[in-house]
C-alpha cells in the first residue's frame, strides 16, 4: 500500500492526515518548517467558531456547526485545554440594528444556538461593554490549536504515519504507475494520491502540480494587542462588533484567551510577504505576485478607500486601535493596550477581485487541492479532514 502524500502540518493537514489512517491508509506529512502549526494555525484568535456568520447552506456554515461540537469533543478527549464561554455580537449605533437581525437570522437558519438581548441584560455578561442590543451565542468557545495539533501528531505517530519536518514540496508530477512524485530536494517520495493543505502556499502548490487554480492567494495580516495586565478585568469573555456583510473579516474583537489575557484584533493590511507578520517584512516575489494579478487592482477599487485606508491607519496608530476598541468597551484607551503577535491570513481572490467567501476545493485524478479554508477552517478541521478524505479514490 503506498501512502498519501499530504503537504502542510497545520490543523488542517494533520487533521486530514489523522483521518486517512483512521481509514486504514498510509500518510506521509510533508511540513516545509520545523515545527507543526507554524502559520496560520500557531497564529489564529484560538476561538472556536459557532458558525454564525456563515450563508445558510455553505460549506462553511455546515462544517462550523459541526465542527464545532467536534474539536470540543476531541479537545476533552484528548486533555486539550477548551472553554465553551459563549460571546457577544453588539449593536453599538442604531444603524447597525438590520445586520444585527441578519445575524440572528442566520444563526437560526444554521442551528447557532443565539439570542438577541437587551443593553441591560448584554452587561450582565459584560459590565463594561456599550450597545443598543447584543447577540448572546452560547456555543462559541477558545481552544489551544497547537495543542490540538500536537495531539493529532500523537495520535498520527502512534498509527505509525510517517511525519517530515523541515521537508518542501519542491516540485509534483504524476507518478508512472497513476501515483503522484513529490521531490523534496533530497528524495523524490511516491504516493498514492496527494492533499494540499499548504495554507499560505497552497496555490502554488496546486500550480506545481498542473492545475490551473481559480483563485490567488492574497496574504493579508492581522495585528493584535493585548489589554495590560491591569485592565484584563474589563473584559470577562468575547465580545465582537457587527461585522460589514460584504467583506470577509470580522472585525477588531475582544478575546479573553484561556490564559486569562485579553486579545484585541485582528485588523486587516495587505502584507507584503506571504509570511510577513510585520511591515518590514517583504518578500520581492510575492509582492510582484500580488501586484501582477488583475484581481488585486480590482480589489483595490472596491475597497481601497476608505475601507483599506482605515485599516492601515489603525495598523500605524495605537491610538486609532484603542479607539475602534472604545466601541465596544469605553473603558478602553490607548493606554490600556500592548502589542501582540500578527498573523497572515490566506486569503483567496478571484480574478475580477471578488473574495472567495466559501471554503474552496479543487480536484485532479489522485489530488486534492484546498484553496481557501480560512476562518473558520480551525474549527472545522475535522469535518473538512473528512471531507478532503472521501474525495480521494
Amino acid at each position: 500500500m503506498r501512502e498519501v502524500l499530504v503537504v502542510g502540518g497545520g490543523v488542517l493537514g494533520l487533521a486530514t492526515a489523522r483521518e486517512l489512517v483512521r481509514r486504514g491508509r498510509g500518510v506521509v506529512v510533508l511540513e516545509k518548517e520545523p515545527t507543526w502549526a507554524a502559520h496560520q494555525t500557531g497564529h489564529n484568535s484560538n476561538v472556536v467558531h459557532a458558525g454564525l456568520y456563515y450563508a445558510p447552506g455553505s460549506a462553511k456554515a455546515r462544517m462550523s456547526v459541526a465542527g464545532n461540537r467536534s474539536i470540543a469533543a476531541y479537545a476533552r478527549e484528548r486533555g486539550v485545554p477548551f472553554e465553551q464561554c459563549g460571546k457577544l455580537v453588539v449593536a453599538t449605533s442604531e444603524a447597525e440594528l438590520p445586520a444585527l437581525r441578519v445575524l440572528a437570522e442566520r444563526a437560526e437558519a444554521n442551528g447557532v444556538p443565539a439570542r438577541t438581548i437587551t443593553p441591560a441584560e448584554a452587561r450582565e455578561y459584560e459590565p463594561e461593554v456599550s450597545c443598543v442590543a447584543a447577540l448572546r451565542v452560547e456555543s462559541t468557545g477558545v481552544i489551544d490549536f497547537p495543542a490540538v495539533c500536537a495531539a493529532l501528531v500523537e495520535d498520527l505517530r502512534e498509527a505509525g504515519a510517517d511525519l517530515r519536518l523541515s521537508t518542501p514540496a519542491l516540485g509534483i508530477r504524476p507518478g508512472a504507475d497513476g501515483g503522484v512524485e513529490v521531490a523534496t530536494g533530497t528524495e523524490v517520495l511516491r504516493g498514492s494520491a496527494l492533499v494540499n493543505c499548504a495554507g499560505l502556499h497552497s496555490d502554488r502548490v496546486a500550480r506545481m502540480a498542473g492545475l490551473t487554480p481559480s483563485a490567488r492567494i492574497v496574504p493579508f495580516r492581522g495585528e493584535y494587542y493585548e489589554l495590560a495586565p491591569s485592565r484584563a478585568h474589563l473584559v470577562r469573555g468575547l465580545v465582537y462588533p457587527v461585522p460589514d456583510p460584504s467583506l470577509p473579516f470580522l472585525g477588531v474583537h475582544l478575546t479573553r484567551m484561556l490564559d486569562g489575557t485579553v486579545h484585541a484584533g485582528p485588523n486587516a493590511v495587505l502584507a507584503l510577504h506571504r509570511e510577513g507578520y510585520r511591515w518590514r517584512d517583504v518578500s520581492p516575489r510575492d509582492l510582484a505576485e500580488v501586484l501582477r494579478f488583475p484581481g488585486t487592482w480590482a480589489l483595490a477599487r472596491t475597497h481601497a478607500y476608505p475601507t483599506g485606508l482605515d485599516e492601515v491607519r489603525r495598523s500605524l496608530s495605537r491610538t486609532r486601535f484603542a479607539a475602534s476598541l472604545a466601541r465596544l468597551v469605553p473603558a478602553i484607551t490607548e493606554h490600556d493596550i500592548v502589542r501582540a503577535g500578527a498573523g497572515v491570513r490566506a486569503q483567496a481572490l478571484l480574478p475580477d477581485g471578488s473574495l472567495v467567501q466559501d471554503f474552496l476545493i479543487e480536484t485532479a485524478p489522485n489530488q486534492v487541492h484546498v484553496l481557501n479554508a480560512p476562518s473558520p477552517a480551525a474549527t472545522c478541521a475535522l469535518e473538512i479532514g473528512a471531507h478532503l478524505a472521501s474525495l480521494l479514490p
